[in-house]
């Protein structure tokens, strides 16, 4: 089993009920919600593109994927991500926008933003001593003759090679998309998530993904909202638990995710 500290948005969000149409997978629920229709694409075509970031479900990566160490416990690190995200600050990534990231498409801040680089660098350090050691086999599936002086230092202090000053916040929406299709997808993608990216973008929570076995999709394991919880539960709220289980959410929030896909799948 793997874990990973990633940014999603919460499964009623409006952006994470049209990125999980678009990838073909909810990340919370593990099912595949109803495609979306794309002119130009075949649901087959945008199956295929869409194949690499399905299994890891919609999300920016701030800790990658990493093997629990033999000293620590999923107990252990869960109570540490709730104490990290309680006195972490909330912010807003003011706009979001489709970017070309490599080979791949994904939504990018349109400017830096230092507060999710200081807040991704302080989780990857923070949390380092609850990863195993990669073993050569994992170092080498990073093909290390690719990466730069730098990328190859982080991959070997921090498991990653993508942190600390090689650290680009991204949501990734797709596979390597050949330069002959780049017009095709960046249209389909503007068009597809333009009604979402008029507001800022809340970083609001840390969700804890697991990979049950190697190559599985993984899924959202419990999500962690950033700050005191007075600042996210509504005047009169019951003060409950400070992670929210996905297994214990209510079944109203599927209800509002389905009605949430039906109104955007209107509007496009």
């Amino acid at each position: 089993m793997r874990y990973a500290i990633y940014f999603t948005p919460s499964i009623y969000d409006p952006l994470s009920v049209a990125a999980a149409s678009w990838l073909g997978r909810n990340a919370y629920s593990g099912e595949a919600p109803e495609a979306p229709s794309i002119a130009g694409f075949s649901r087959q075509e945008l199956a295929f593109h869409t194949a690499v970031p399905r299994r890891y479900g919609f999300h920016g990566t701030i800790k990658a994927p990493f093997r629990l160490h033999s000293d620590t416990s999923e107990a252990a690190l869960l109570k540490a991500l709730m104490h990290f995200a309680s006195t972490a600050t909330p912010f807003e990534i003011p706009r979001m926008e489709i970017a070309r990231l490599g080979e791949f498409y994904g939504l990018a801040p349109s400017v830096p933003c230092e507060q999710m680089n200081h807040l991704a660098a302080s989780v990857v350090q923070a949390f380092d001593t609850f990863r195993a050691p990669l073993s050569d086999a994992e170092i080498e599936r990073r093909d290390p003759d690719r990466l730069t002086a730098s990328q190859f230092s982080n991959l070997h202090r921090w498991g990653y090679p993508y942190v600390m000053d090689e650290f680009r916040f991204h949501m990734t929406l797709t596979g390597p998309i050949h330069p002959s299709l780049n017009y095709r997808f960046e249209h389909a993608l503007r068009e597809f998530f333009a009604p979402l990216l008029n507001e800022p973008l809340k970083i609001s929570s840390l969700a804890l993904f697991i990979e049950p076995e190697a190559g599985a999709p993984l899924r959202v394991h419990s999500q962690h909202p950033l700050g005191k919880l007075s600042a996210h539960r509504p005047v009169g709220a019951s003060a409950r638990v400070g992670t929210t289980a996905i297994s214990d959410r209510p079944r109203t929030a599927a209800t509002r995710a389905a009605l949430a896909a039906r109104l955007l799948q209107a509007n496009c």
